[in-house]
């Protein structure tokens, strides 16, 4: 005798033990994946609290003993659906029929069984959940358009919110999202979720992406959290920390955390203590806001799970997370298929570029690479959605799931609040619209009706201009580009919040990266500064010091960690291809320029051909500085396993500095040979020229820097307008000594790049470099493309 299934002895209930990925129309997306991990997953050491589902025939049973469908039916057929004047009124009116409904004797009984089922003796806080599912469209997604609960305790508050959940089927964004993706508002049934409450009242809460949310590349995990209840980073009420894992490390077992970002965590959500008054926003304490809400190996943990997740999904997914306050215990409280991304084909891409720039009136966290100009329209809640005419720019404090069917006419999103995972952040990028968040003080610094330009193509930070911005838009389809055959092409790169999305463009890994543009914008701060820090007299600087690195006692660790990041990101990006970083060539005026930058640095008349590069590595007056650099490498090596970063060392101007560096590197536990680490150097001295064959016995690789060996062979200060018009890398001297260079590097069996924009600018001397036979050409990303032509060109004419 066949024995009965669950929901056949009872349809109205299915407890998550019971629930797989195969169950969204019965108990929609959310419960059926809560169910399928609660099943399936538990072995691999994911934690998901428990709990069970009311089923949709529960909710088809309480419409139909209500007697709800035909005034349901009727009310959204009077909807307005060219204006929707009347959403506001009509979806009061169709909640306020499911409210004052009754749930069934039967209903009531099987619930209250099972939530005293799921807390034993003594009554748990629980959260209650909406989950909605489409008859014949299980796939559809609905989320964020229905209502939760949280913090629920006893058999009549989840009853109560239960029906609250059932009600919230006509929210008015739920109404208006059925309507703009043709759902038939009667297909649309509603399971709802009771599930044990995690204690992240007591602890902290957030989001995951296993992709990287901005560029949907692949290969990173993207963690993000706040003290207290997720809430605050669905709504954008706060700035939260945010964590990059890379997943190719972390599956070798290394360091795999590449960004660390502290937020500012201003507001902690707990439970209140009374019904009406079910959650609290309070101040977070200084100290919290100044402490990261996960430590390293909880990052790693997370990571760990999304990544079994995505694996059993087999496609990007994002999470909800909590940490039980009580037990310290990690949980997952929710997994969904990631919904932007992972639609798109990456190699198709639209490039926004700036043709100039006006006045900066609000600037905050970019969201998609895109610029858009229009009427900025200030609006402080939903319901002066009648002041935003289509095309107009939303530019308001935050924004909630209530805004949905506003957004959906604007042309871009300007917020005060909120971070990458705010609600403004995630409507944009389904959007496909410009978004900057987390401004502060947008509303105002920007005028009502006012003409604004939104730019979010200048990297992770967006900018608002006054007025129409000129700029230009190009469609690339990278699949369509062929890269040349017998010489690689690199990019040269600098800055790690554009790493993610040059990724996608044609190239051989990074033939130059400037660790430059992440001291001057990440770090700011002189390295020697830093190392002496207890020495300095000017309290004006130690002050601003202190502000930049108040939660590292020991200053030198913020420049090891913060170029990591850096160089992590960048290496990240591109692996496992090559990524060639160049240790720091600031000139000494450059130098200075860092914050305590004075200080250290002599007064050169000519800084060009002064103290830089190679010389200042072993000289006492930057020694301990250079020290920071090479901490940094081998932390991105040999604890991240980034060991497709190779080393370069600059204006080297003989062999003695450079066994001199090559020692200094050693000592300081960067050691060429070990863990496959190379060293190259950059060719851009006559000298180095001129000993090639001996400089190649000393470093694995040359990197013809043209602009400095032009100079240097012309006699040219490069700097100096009056004899500008002389300087050209393709004059006759200066190409002999490229392709004197290339040859002795062919001969001595050492690989042999250059870094430029000539080849890009000029078809010749593209080439030029072919026929001398370079191995490698490495470009700026707007010069890319041209370069990869001009290339192709000179390989099919070449005669090898």
């Amino acid at each position: 005798m066949n024995s009965l299934s669950t929901e056949e002895i009872n349809p109205y209930i299915k407890h998550f033990n019971e629930i797989g990925i195969a169950d969204v129309a019965s108990v929609g997306g959310k419960n059926a994946s809560l169910g399928e991990m609660f099943s399936k997953l538990s072995i691999t050491g994911i934690a998901v609290p428990n709990g069970f589902a009311t089923t949709a025939f529960a909710f088809d049973d309480f419409i139909s003993e209500n007697a709800l469908h035909q005034p349901l039916q009727q009310l959204m057929q009077q909807l307005d659906k060219q204006q929707y004047s009347n959403l506001t009124e009509t979806g009061a009116k169709a909640r306020a029929l499911l409210l004052n409904a009754q749930l069934s004797p039967k209903l009531q009984q099987s619930i209250i069984a099972a939530y005293h089922q799921l807390c034993g003796e003594h009554d748990a806080e629980v959260a209650v959940r909406s989950s909605a599912t489409a008859e014949d469209l299980p796939q559809a997604s609905f989320a964020g358009q229905h209502e939760s609960f949280l913090n629920v305790k006893g058999a009549d508050a989840v009853l109560h919110a239960v029906q609250k959940c059932f009600a919230s089927l006509y929210t008015n964004r739920a109404i208006k999202y059925r309507e703009d993706n043709g759902f038939a508002h009667e297909k649309v049934k509603l399971s709802v979720g009771i599930q044990k409450m995690v204690r992240a009242d007591k602890a902290c809460s957030g989001v995951g992406f296993t992709l990287e949310p901005e560029s949907g590349f692949r290969d990173v995990i993207h963690l993000s959290g706040v003290w207290g209840l997720g809430e605050n980073i669905v709504q954008g009420t706060v700035i939260p920390d945010e964590f990059l894992v890379f997943k190719p490390t972390l599956i070798q077992g290394k360091n795999a955390i590449i960004q660390k970002k502290l937020g500012e965590k201003a507001k902690t959500m707990i439970y209140g203590n009374d019904e009406d008054s079910p959650l609290l926003n309070i101040s977070t304490p200084k100290e919290k806001q100044l402490s990261y809400v996960l430590n390293e190996h909880e990052i790693t943990q997370l990571a760990n799970w999304a990544l079994i997740i995505e694996r059993h999904y087999n496609k990007p997914i994002d999470i909800e997370w909590a940490k039980d306050g009580l037990t310290n215990e990690l949980f997952i409280i929710q997994a969904r298929p990631e919904t932007v991304h992972s639609q798109k084909n990456p190699l198709i891409q639209k490039e926004y570029k700036l043709i100039n720039k006006g006045t900066v009136l609000a600037k905050g966290d970019a969201i998609g690479a895109k610029i858009a100009t229009g009427v900025a329209r200030i609006l402080y809640s939903p319901n002066e959605a009648y002041k935003l005419k289509e095309g107009e720019i939303v530019v308001t404090d935050l924004t909630s799931p209530d805004w949905d069917p506003i957004l959906k006419n604007a042309a871009a999103i300007i917020t005060n609040k909120g971070g990458r995972t705010s609600h403004a952040s995630i409507v944009a990028r389904e959007l496909g619209v410009p978004a900057i968040v987390g401004c502060e003080d947008a509303t105002e610094k920007i005028t009502d009706g006012e003409l604004i330009t939104v730019s979010c193509c200048e990297g992770k930070t967006g900018f608002v201009y006054k007025g129409k911005v000129d700029y230009t838009v190009t469609e690339i389809d990278f699949s369509n580009i062929q890269k040349p055959e017998g010489t690689e092409v690199m990019l040269i790169a600098g800055d790690p919040d554009k790493a993610f999305q040059l990724s996608f463009y044609p190239n051989d890994g990074v033939g130059l990266m400037r660790i430059e543009f992440i001291i001057t914008h990440a770090i700011q701060i002189h390295p020697m500064a830093l190392v002496k820090f207890h020495e300095l007299k000017d309290e004006t600087i130690k002050q601003k010091i202190e502000e930049l690195t108040h939660h590292y006692p020991d200053k030198g660790k913020y420049f090891t960690d913060k170029l990591a990041e850096g160089i992590a990101t960048i290496a990240a990006a591109f692996y496992p291809k090559d990524v060639i970083v160049r240790m720091s060539d600031f000139k000494t005026n450059e130098y200075a320029n860092l914050i305590g930058g004075k200080d250290f640095e002599p007064k050169e008349e000519n800084p060009m051909i002064g103290f830089r590069g190679a010389s200042r590595y072993y000289n006492e007056l930057y020694r301990e500085g250079f020290k920071l650099e090479c901490d940094a490498l081998r932390k991105v090596r040999d604890e991240m396993g980034l060991t497709n970063v190779k080393v370069m060392i600059p204006f080297c101007r003989t062999l003695e500095e450079g066994n001199q560096v090559l020692a200094v590197m050693k000592h300081y536990g960067l050691e060429q040979g070990v863990n496959n680490l190379e060293v190259y150097v950059m060719a851009e001295i006559p000298s180095n020229v001129l000993l090639a064959e001996k400089f190649a016995q000393l470093f694995d690789g040359f990197s013809i820097g043209s602009n400095d060996l032009t100079q240097l062979t012309l006699g040219i200060d490069r700097d100096s307008a009056i004899i500008s018009s002389l300087f050209s890398e393709q004059n006759e001297a200066a190409r002999e000594m490229i392709a004197m260079m290339i040859d002795r590097a062919k001969k001595a069996g050492a690989k042999i790049g250059l870094c430029g924009q000539a080849p890009s600018d000029f078809p010749e001397f593209a080439q030029f470099l072919v026929e001398e036979g370079i191995d490698s050409i490495s470009f700026n990303p707007d010069a890319l493309l041209k370069g990869i032509e001009n290339i192709r060109k000179a390989e099919m004419s070449a005669v090898y």
